[in-house]
């Protein structure tokens, strides 16, 4: 299999794996809603930060719809599009060394990619996908890089979004009229894409000519040119008229018999004067409730950037959505893509999150299927990773957040609030130290309770918790969770507080059930933890950083 090469990939191939793992820090005031609801919205470098989700999400996503820089060489906006922002420069010269200092941008962008596009992939379902925009600045590379990270078995399509509705003029050579989707799957032979609702239009070519009972229909070809031994017989019209056999080099798609019965059910076509060729009536209520998806999008169907920035302009009340997003999404596009990839009950990852497009399209989509962000069960859930410390609270959660509980557009009108919750998280130090032991100094109680309830349970610390100083993080179906950290006992010894023993089993909040104990040391038999229904975790072996 080809592929390519550039200036800094030895020391970029397998940097996903030296990523410090992080912890998430909650910030509840800029938190929406439920905390609960399964949505979560993160603040940070989302390198770091989807290392930081890994232990919690790693192979629970079923679609990933990033919208990553495109790399035109724009770097005269809020969103830089040029991969040269102070940050990455930085990265780049950390990572790569000497030889960053002369990388033109595209190597700087193949640089950036990689190690995300690794992580990324850990975090699909087995029956998960990808969606990527691109243009054609880097479409090229993109699909070498997809090639050797996902491998080139699981490509599936490369799509075209008609971004625009009218040429631009101002053109040097082409309008560029498009934008590329590339589609890939974690595993291509399982992953199977959902069909895609019928268009009015496409509905509206049924018609019922003859006051079928059975409904509307419309009409397909009897004939085709492959080759069927028993299609090659002749045909008598109403009118009387004999067809002495199909087109030349074609053949009738049914045998003779079948062909005898579907007219005796009136399901062939003889065109108005019962003199045509014949055709085979398809049946509405019959065809399956919806299409197989096209990798054609035009804008009437998914909408096109002007269309994304009225949105915007309007949710967010802006004067002009340019100075913050050239390219916004809109959200029927990636409504699309939900369509196509996802179930309810999915979760959905986006980490260039942007202006919050997809978060707001999942929204769209759980309050057209009347599902509260409560019922997990029914409404697909989002995580969305923004970068820059300004758009991510004051655009990317400002938008979601309204859309979720109402706000006045840009007539001044209202507009509903369309449900569901979010958390709200920034990142925090690094977890372990540079010999792998968790880092007391700036790792509090707090913080590693946060991570180790989460990666028990699959739910943030209960808020009533998260102040409290008790080793019980919390009850989660009937089994209690405890952490033994940084003298929450208020003792330190190597015995004491951090270490399992009858001293401190005596000290935990009772709970008559299952117990789960994260601690530094336990010294208790295998068969005394049975004994007393506990199952032990050492820390920080046993602390989900993989």
């Amino acid at each position: 299999m080809p592929t390519l090469n550039w200036i800094g990939k030895d020391a970029v191939i397998n940097h996903h794996l030296e990523v410090p793992f992080r912890l998430l820090r909650d910030v509840p005031e800029l938190g929406c809603g439920d905390p609960g609801s399964g949505n979560l919205i993160v603040e940070g470098d989302n390198l770091l930060a989807l290392k930081a989700l890994l232990p919690y999400y790693r192979g629970k996503v079923k679609c990933i719809c990033i919208d990553p820089p495109y790399n035109t060489g724009n770097e005269g906006w809020a969103y830089n599009d040029n991969v040269n922002s102070p940050a990455i420069r930085q990265w780049i010269g950390e990572t790569v060394g000497k030889e960053g200092e002369t990388l033109d941008r595209h190597d700087r962008w193949l640089c950036m990619m990689y190690p995300r596009l690794a992580l990324l992939r850990e975090f699909l379902s087995e029956d998960g996908s990808i969606f990527i925009f691109l243009d054609d600045n880097e479409i090229q590379a993109l699909r070498y890089l997809m090639d050797e990270i996902f491998g080139l078995k699981n490509f599936i399509t490369t799509c075209i979004w008609q971004k625009v509705y009218s040429p631009k003029n101002s053109a040097r050579h082409f309008s560029e009229d498009h934008d590329y989707v590339a589609v890939y799957a974690k595993n291509a032979e399982t992953w199977k894409p959902n069909l895609v609702a019928r268009s009015d239009e496409q509905d509206a070519a049924y018609k019922n000519r003859d006051n079928d009972p059975r409904g509307v229909w419309k009409t397909s070809d009897l004939s085709a040119r492959n080759y069927f031994s028993k299609g090659t017989y002749s045909i008598t019209c109403p009118s009387g008229r004999v067809i002495a056999g199909p087109p030349t080099g074609m053949y009738w798609r049914v045998s003779k018999e079948k062909f005898d019965e579907l007219n005796a059910d009136k399901r062939i076509w003889w065109g108005k004067d019962g003199n045509a060729i014949p055709q085979i009536k398809r049946f509405l209520t019959e065809v399956k409730q919806g299409v197989v998806p096209q990798t054609l999008w035009f804008y009437k169907d998914v909408g096109h950037t002007q269309d994304a920035k009225k949105e915007l302009v309007s949710v967010m009340d802006f004067k002009d959505s340019d100075s913050v997003f050239i390219t916004p999404k809109p959200t029927r596009l990636i409504e699309r893509i939900l369509q196509i990839a996802t179930n309810p009950g999915d979760l959905v990852l986006d980490s260039f999150a942007g202006s919050g497009t997809t978060g707001h399209a999942v929204l769209k989509m759980n309050a057209a299927l009347d599902c509260s962000s409560e019922d997990a069960a029914a409404s697909r859930r989002f995580i969305l990773v923004e970068m820059d410390e300004k758009i991510a609270p004051e655009i990317t959660r400002e938008r979601v957040k309204r859309v979720a509980e109402g706000y006045k557009n840009a007539k001044g009108d209202s507009v509903p609030g369309l449900g569901g919750g979010f958390r709200y998280v920034r990142l925090g130090d690094p977890l372990f130290d540079d010999h792998g032991r968790i880092n007391e100094d700036k790792v509090r109680f707090a913080d590693l309770a946060r991570h180790v309830y989460f990666s028990e349970t699959g739910e943030p610390l209960p808020k009533e918790r998260i102040s409290a100083k008790t080793p019980l993080l919390g009850i989660h179906h009937g089994r209690a969770v405890y952490l033994l950290y940084n003298g929450i006992l208020k003792d330190k010894s190597v015995d004491g507080g951090n270490v399992l023993t009858s001293a401190t089993l005596e000290h935990l909040p009772a709970h008559d059930g299952p117990k789960v104990v994260y601690a530094a040391g336990c010294r208790f038999s295998k068969a005394r933890l049975d004994r007393e229904g506990i199952t032990f975790k050492q820390t920080p072996y046993a602390i989900r950083t993989r």
